[in-house]
C-alpha cells in the first residue's frame, strides 16, 4: 500500500485537478478546525488519511504527490458539534467534494449519514460504507464541439424532455433505453426534428438522491430535484460514462439543430432537514451553505434547506458550476427550479441580489439562455416579472388564464386578451420584451394536457400520501366522464379542446414552453405530481393513434407559421416605450360581427368569442386570429378589407364558406388577410 506525501498545494482551483506531481485538493470550510482527506481503493477500502496542512481565506488545500486519475477520496470535517449555533462537525461521517465531477454511485439516503441522533446527540456511526466516494477525473469538452445554434428570440420554443422519461419507451435498442444515448438516437431526433421546436429543455441531470420517505416506501425520486453534487452528472441514465454520455447527448441534440438547456436546483440539496444526511454540505460548512434564523433552517423551498445564495461560498459555487456545464459539458442555458431563492439576500428578494448580478455579468454566462422559475414557498416567494433583464420568466398567470378561458369562467376574457399579448401588466411596457414571458399550459409539475382534459379531480394515490400532494386546483375539465372513456363524442371533444390549446399557445406574445408527451397524447391517469413514479405512468408511450398524429401535426404546422410571421411572438406598438425605435405594428379587436370591440362588450362576463388582426408595420402581412370557445353554431362575416383570404390554421371545427367563417364549435382559426 503506497503511503503519499503532501505540500501545501494551491486553494484554486476548487475541488481535485491532476497536476504535474499528483493530485491538488481545494475544498471550502470556514468553521471546521481541521479537515482530511480520505482514500479508498476501488473495493472503497480505506487507504490513507491525510490532514489537509493549507487554509487560506475559508479554502483547505495541499498538493498530494503521487496520486493519479480516477483516485476515490472522500472528506472529513472536524470542528463544533453545536447545533443551535448550526455547527454539525461530525469526523464520523464521510463527505462527498462539492466539486467533484463524478462519483462512484449514486447517493441513496441511509440512517447512518446523519451527523446527529434522534436525541440531537453526536452521531458516532462511521458512514464511509454508504456514502459515494469522489473521483478524480479531469473532464475537458468533447473535440470537434458543433457551435451553438443560434436560435432567434422570436423562434424560441422549448421542449421539456425527462431523459429516462423520453427513451425508456421509445423502439430503440434496450441498452440505449432510458439514457443520455437514448435521446438521441435515430428514433429519438426523428420525432423531434418533426415537431419544429427550437430548444430542448432537459429535466435535471446532477447527481441526485432519494428523500427519506420516499425510500422508506419503496419508491423513486424520478424528477431528480434532489441534487447531491452541483458538477457530477446522474450516473443512472449512463450506460457506462455518464460525463461523457452527457456531452455526446448535447452534441448530438446540436448537431440536429437544437439549443440545449438544463434544468437545475440550485436553491436546496438532497441533504434536506438538519436531522438526515449529512454528506456533502452539511458535514464541511453547514452554517454558511444553508439558510438558518434562530437555530433553525429557513425551509423556503419545502424540501427541508434552501441554499445560502447570499453567501460568497455559494455564489461562487454556483457559478462554477454554470460555467462548467457551459463550457465543458456543452449546454446552451439554464431554466432555475425555485429561482427566487437565487435572489434572496439575507433573507428578502432583490433583483440586484449578488447571485443574479454576478451571472449577469458573466463573461460567459450572460450570453446563455436564463429562464427562471419566478417563485419559491418563502415570505415574498412570488416574484413573476420582478427579475432583471436577462432573464426569461415562467409565467403561471399565463396558464392559469389560458385554461380558465377554454373552462368557459365568466368574466376572463379582458385577461385572457392580456395574457395571450404577452402579459404587459407582469412583464412592463418599456421595460421588458414581451418574449420575457415564458407562456406554458402544461410543465412536469401538474396534469399533462391530455388528462387536462380527462380529469376533474387528482388521482395521487399511488404516490402514498393519500392524495394530498399535488395541485388541488387544476382548472381542468373531464366532459362528463372522469379519465379514460370509450365514448368517441367525448374523446372528439377531449382532442379538439388540446388543439385548441396548443394553437392558443404557440399564437401568443412571448415564448411558449411544451411539456414533452403532450404531443403524443400522453396520460398519467390523473396524477398531477408524478415526481415518485419512475414507471409506465412517466414513460411515455410512443404507439400510434389518430390523437398523435393530430396533435403533431397541429404543432409542427404551428411552429413553421410562428417561425414565418415573428408578429406572432412579438408585436412593436405604438404605446410601447420599449420599441419607439421601431416602425410600429397595429392591433385591432374584433367581436362576432367582425366589428371592433366596444367598452361594454369587453366587459361582458359570459362572452365566448374574441378575434383580433395583427398588422405588420410594412402593411406586408395582416393576420385574423379567432377564439370561439362556445359549442353552438355561430357565423361571423370576415373582417372589412379581406377580399382574398389564405387560411394557415384551423381547428376541425372551423371553417370558412361564402364569405362566411363557420364556427361549428369551439375552435381557433388563424388566416391571412390580402
Amino acid at each position: 500500500m503506497s503511503t503519499y506525501t503532501v505540500n501545501n498545494g494551491q486553494p484554486f482551483p476548487l475541488g481535485s485537478s491532476v497536476t504535474e506531481n499528483g493530485v491538488n485538493f481545494a475544498v471550502v470550510s470556514e468553521d471546521a478546525h481541521a479537515l482530511i482527506l480520505c482514500l479508498f481503493d476501488e473495493e472503497d477500502n480505506e487507504l490513507q488519511r491525510l490532514p489537509f496542512i493549507a487554509k487560506q481565506r475559508g479554502i483547505w488545500h495541499m498538493e498530494v504527490l503521487g496520486l493519479k486519475e480516477n483516485q476515490r477520496y472522500g472528506l472529513r470535517a472536524e470542528g463544533p458539534f453545536e447545533p443551535e449555533k448550526q455547527w454539525l462537525f461530525n469526523k464520523n461521517k464521510l463527505l462527498i467534494d462539492p466539486y467533484a465531477r463524478a462519483l462512484t454511485e449514486k447517493l441513496v439516503w441511509h440512517a447512518d449519514q446523519a451527523a446527529m441522533t434522534e436525541e440531537g446527540e453526536l452521531h458516532l456511526v462511521d458512514s464511509a460504507y454508504c456514502v459515494p466516494k469522489s473521483i478524480v477525473k479531469t473532464v475537458l469538452p468533447a473535440e470537434n464541439r458543433p457551435k451553438r445554434v443560434n436560435v432567434l428570440p422570436s423562434h424560441r420554443a422549448l421542449y421539456e424532455l425527462h431523459v429516462k422519461g423520453f427513451s425508456q419507451q421509445l423502439p430503440i435498442d434496450d441498452a440505449l433505453k432510458g439514457t443520455y444515448l437514448g435521446v438521441i438516437s435515430k428514433e429519438g431526433l426523428a420525432h423531434l426534428t418533426s415537431l419544429g421546436v427550437t430548444t430542448i429543455q432537459l429535466m435535471p441531470c446532477f447527481s441526485f438522491a432519494n428523500e427519506r420517505h420516499l425510500e422508506e416506501l419503496n419508491l423513486k425520486n424520478y424528477w431528480g430535484y434532489n441534487p447531491i453534487s452541483f458538477f457530477a452528472a446522474e450516473p443512472s441514465y449512463a450506460q457506462q460514462d455518464a460525463t461523457v454520455e452527457f456531452q455526446k447527448m448535447v452534441d448530438g441534440l446540436r448537431e440536429a439543430g437544437f439549443e440545449v438547456i438544463l434544468d437545475v436546483v440550485y436553491n436546496h440539496t438532497a441533504e434536506s432537514d438538519m436531522d438526515q444526511s449529512s454528506v456533502c454540505y452539511r458535514g464541511l460548512d453547514n452554517a454558511h451553505y444553508y439558510r438558518s434564523a434562530d437555530g433553525h433552517y429557513l425551509n423556503f423551498t419545502g424540501c427541508g434547506n434552501c441554499v445560502d445564495t447570499y453567501h460568497s461560498a455559494s455564489i461562487r459555487l454556483i457559478c462554477d458550476s454554470m460555467r462548467y456545464w457551459v463550457e465543458v459539458m456543452g449546454v446552451d442555458g439554464f431554466r432555475f427550479d425555485l429561482g427566487v431563492d437565487m435572489g434572496r439576500t439575507d433573507h428578502d428578494f432583490s433583483p440586484k441580489a449578488p447571485l443574479l448580478q454576478a451571472i449577469l455579468q458573466d463573461p460567459t454566462l450572460s450570453h446563455t439562455c436564463l429562464v427562471m422559475e419566478p417563485w419559491d414557498i418563502g415570505p415574498g416567494g412570488y416574484q413573476v416579472g420582478q427579475f432583471p433583464r436577462g432573464f426569461l420568466e415562467c409565467n403561471d398567470q399565463y396558464r392559469d388564464t389560458i385554461r380558465r378561458f377554454w373552462r368557459g369562467d365568466e368574466g376572463i376574457i379582458p385577461l385572457f386578451a392580456t395574457r395571450i399579448m404577452g402579459s404587459r401588466d407582469y412583464f412592463h411596457k418599456g421595460q421588458r420584451s414581451a418574449l420575457h414571458s415564458v407562456n406554458c399550459i402544461t410543465y412536469h409539475d401538474g396534469y399533462t394536457l391530455n388528462d387536462l382534459v380527462s380529469y376533474h379531480r387528482r388521482h395521487n394515490l399511488a404516490n402514498m400520501e393519500n392524495n394530498r400532494d399535488g395541485h388541488g386546483d387544476n382548472i381542468s375539465q373531464n366532459f362528463g366522464i372522469e379519465g379514460e372513456t370509450d365514448n368517441t363524442e367525448i374523446q372528439s371533444k377531449r382532442l379538439n379542446q388540446q388543439l385548441c390549446f396548443i394553437a392558443t399557445l404557440l399564437l401568443s406574445q412571448g415564448t411558449p414552453h411544451f411539456l414533452g408527451g403532450d404531443e403524443l397524447s400522453h396520460s398519467q391517469k390523473g396524477n398531477n405530481n408524478a415526481y415518485c413514479q419512475d414507471n409506465e405512468t412517466t414513460w411515455l408511450s410512443w404507439q400510434e393513434n389518430d390523437a398523435r398524429k393530430a396533435l403533431q401535426t397541429a404543432l409542427s404546422s404551428l411552429m413553421t407559421i410562428r417561425k414565418a410571421y415573428p408578429i406572432l411572438a412579438e408585436i412593436y406598438l405604438e404605446d410601447d416605450p420599449l420599441y419607439q425605435h421601431m416602425d410600429a405594428d397595429h392591433i385591432e379587436w374584433l367581436n362576432q360581427f367582425s366589428q371592433p370591440m366596444s367598452e361594454g362588450e369587453w366587459s361582458e362576463s359570459e362572452r365566448d368569442y374574441l378575434a383580433l388582426t395583427l398588422t405588420s408595420a410594412d402593411i406586408s402581412n395582416r393576420l385574423w386570429i379567432v377564439f370561439y370557445r362556445e359549442d353552438h353554431p355561430l357565423n361571423v362575416p370576415l373582417p372589412k378589407n379581406s377580399e382574398n383570404i389564405e387560411v394557415l390554421f384551423q381547428t376541425p371545427g372551423m371553417s370558412i364558406k361564402n364569405d362566411t367563417l363557420q364556427c361549428d364549435y369551439r375552435g381557433v382559426l388563424l388566416a391571412k388577410l390580402a
